[in-house]
Parts: structure tokens; C-alpha cells; sequence
């Protein structure tokens, strides 16, 4: 009689991501609760330009609306990526210890990007147009990554074996950033020509080199 080998089940634990999703929705929760009227002007931010408008002076960019708002986007969109990772089998090992690696650098590189944007307009003299471009590209990503929270659970708890599916949600948020970049250069039209050059410059540097580099390193890692 063949003697029978026993394997032991390993599965993940995904209290951490149960934990990072109430922490998500306890942030808007709070928000909800502390600024009604303004998380009400923003949640219609996809139709409305109302909230821009209202809360386009760049001292709303460090308050805690919003800073509580980028921490929501950042664990949003580093859990997607993710998933997106996991789903094309780029990587294999644990998603806790991905996600926080993921986590890390996406929260270095927007804010070491950040940084370095306040540098490069200073010295371009464009310090107004750049401190409100910043503002409105928070507000636009963190409502795209309350948009995208819902889909993250959902794939998570429930995944869908389909590449398809993944390009799609990728194309439509690729979009709908370029998207917010058209909406921010029309707003601010006035100021970009009187400063064309000067823009020029800090888009290669600052818009469009970072992306490329961060797709090329990916492509080839």
C-alpha cells in the first residue's frame, strides 16, 4: 500500500488588507463627518468643477482634507498595482511584503517629485501655476482612487482571472489622467502662456521623464 504524503495548506493571511480597507473607509468616514459640505463638493468632482473653484488656494493643498485624502490614494493605488502584478505574474511572493515595497516607493517618488517640482518652479519663476497644478492633480488622483477602493475590494477578495479586464481598468485610468492634465493646462491657460517656456521645460522634466523611466526600469525588471 502506497503510504500517504501529507502537504501541508498554506494560505496568506489577509487581515492586512481587511485592515488597510477600513482604514480607508474610517478616512471618509471622518472627513464625511467633519467637512460634510466640502466631501459633498468633492465626491461630484467627476462632474463638477465646483470644488476646484471653491478650494483652489494652494494653503488647502497641506490641510488635513487633504492630506488624509492623499493617504487614501496612495494605499488605494499602490494596492492596485498590486494586483495588477500579481495578475501578470511579475511577482510571486507574499502581497504583504509586495504591497509594502510597492507602498514605499510610490509614496518616495511622489513625494521626492513633489519636492523637486517646488525646487525647478522656483527656479523657473512659475511657483503660482505650480503650487495649484499640484492641488488640482491631488484632488483629481485621490477622487480616481476613491473610484478605484471599491474595485480593489472587490478583485481582492474575489479575483478575476482575466488580463483583459486589467488592461481595460489600466487604459481608462491612463485616461482619465491625461484627462485631468488637459482640464488643469485649460484652467490655467492664461498664466502657461505668458510662461510657455519656462512650462515647457518643467513638463520633459518633471511630467514626462519620471513616467518614462519608472515604464522603462518596470519593462525591463
Amino acid at each position: 500500500m502506497n503510504a500517504i504524503e501529507l502537504h501541508e495548506r498554506i494560505t496568506e493571511n489577509k487581515d492586512w488588507a481587511t485592515l488597510l480597507f477600513v482604514l480607508c473607509l474610517g478616512i471618509v468616514t471622518v472627513n464625511k463627518s467633519i467637512s460634510w459640505a466640502r466631501f459633498s463638493d468633492f465626491i461630484r468632482l467627476g462632474y463638477s468643477d465646483k470644488y476646484n473653484k471653491i478650494y483652489r488656494d494652494s494653503g488647502n493643498l497641506k490641510d488635513s482634507f487633504t492630506v488624509s485624502m492623499f493617504f487614501l490614494q496612495l494605499i488605494s493605488f499602490s494596492f492596485f498595482i498590486v494586483l495588477v502584478l500579481q495578475q501578470f505574474k511579475a511577482q510571486e511572493k507574499n502581497m504583504l511584503i509586495l504591497y509594502i515595497q510597492v507602498f514605499t516607493f510610490l509614496s518616495v517618488f511622489v513625494l521626492s517629485k513633489f519636492l523637486l517640482e517646488k525646487i525647478i518652479a522656483t527656479a523657473f519663476k512659475i511657483e503660482e501655476f505650480n503650487e495649484q497644478f499640484n492641488l488640482l492633480k491631488v484632488n483629481y488622483r485621490t477622487y480616481l482612487s476613491l473610484l478605484l477602493l471599491p474595485i480593489n475590494i472587490i478583485l481582492y477578495y474575489n479575483p478575476i482571472q482575466s488580463t483583459t479586464f486589467f488592461w481595460l481598468l489600466i487604459i481608462v485610468l491612463f485616461a482619465l489622467n491625461v484627462v485631468t492634465y488637459i482640464i488643469a493646462l485649460k484652467l490655467y491657460q492664461n498664466l502657461l502662456i505668458r510662461k510657455i517656456f519656462y512650462f515647457i521645460l518643467y513638463l520633459c522634466t518633471l511630467e514626462i521623464a519620471p513616467y518614462y523611466f519608472i515604464y522603462n526600469w518596470f519593462t525591463k525588471n
